[in-house]
């Protein structure tokens, strides 16, 4: 208990300590008019875009003959992953923009390493668009999703922003049991 007390002391006192420095930094620029116009939807395609391009460059550094990798038996093949982000995106934004996804976004995950990539990029330029064109006012309209269930359109938002961190861990991990150092982890430019 004692070490309990003394680790939480130390922790409140760096706050402390901390925090006039924090408060004591330049004001942040205004947040654009879309941040405050849709703060949601605003700060979901913030985290999409970095995602986004994470996961692309991921598929792009995993060599095509590791497109089959997969660490355990029971775990996806690097290319299921690829093929079901592009499906998922496509399912996602479908129902974020109520616009059907393109054909284009269906690729099996035997598919060829640029034919898999192609799908990836255009279910990104897809859900690009229908992030464009969402607002936070449309976020409790019903929709049908997850095998006809009804729910806020703001559950495939949400869903979307999950689901690519969660896919994006399971493609680093792979990048580094073969030897190779995923996006995020590099020194920042």
């Amino acid at each position: 208990m004692r070490v309990l007390t003394r680790v939480l002391s130390a922790c409140a006192f760096t706050a402390l300590a901390v925090a006039p420095a924090l408060f004591a930094q330049a004001p942040s620029a205004a947040l654009p008019p879309a941040a405050t116009a849709n703060p949601v939807v605003w700060s979901a395609q913030m985290y999409y875009a970095r995602e986004s391009k994470y996961i692309v460059a991921a598929a792009d550094e995993m060599p095509a003959d590791k497109y089959g990798y997969h660490p355990t038996p029971d775990q996806w093949t690097f290319g299921k992953i690829v093929s079901h982000i592009a499906q998922s995106n496509g399912g996602l934004c479908s129902a974020i923009s109520g616009t059907p996804a393109p054909a284009a976004l269906h690729v099996s995950e035997s598919a060829s390493k640029p034919d898999l990539i192609a799908a990836l990029k255009a279910s990104f330029d897809f859900c690009g668009s229908a992030l464009d064109g969402a607002t936070d006012a449309r976020l409790g309209d019903t929709i049908t999703l997850f095998r006809g269930r009804q729910l806020p359109r703001a559950a495939a938002l949400l869903a979307l922003t999950a689901d690519l961190p969660d896919h994006y861990s399971q493609m680093a991990s792979y990048l580094r049991l073969n030897g190779m150092l995923p996006p995020s982890a590099r020194p920042m430019k």
